[in-house]
């Protein structure tokens, strides 16, 4: 199962930019739906697709492994 770490990231992000970052404020940045980075970053086993990854990637300044963890059911 792919696991996404959106939430750390995030996270990261606030804590690096000195500022609250929403959901809805990656959506605007990135264009992915809302919903879409709702479901990544709270339903586990979350299905994407590869665009999606891309987008988030660009967006943190990160790499894919960075975003996304495959675990073991």
């Amino acid at each position: 199962m792919l696991k996404f770490k959106f939430k750390q990231l995030l996270a990261e992000k606030e804590f690096n930019d000195g500022q609250t970052v929403t959901i809805t404020d990656v959506a605007k940045a990135t264009g992915i739906n809302r919903m879409t980075l709702s479901k990544i970053a709270n339903k586990k086993g979350c299905s994407t697709v590869t665009d999606n990854i891309d987008k988030l990637c660009a967006y943190f300044g990160c790499e894919v492994s960075d975003l996304v963890e495959y675990v073991e059911e």
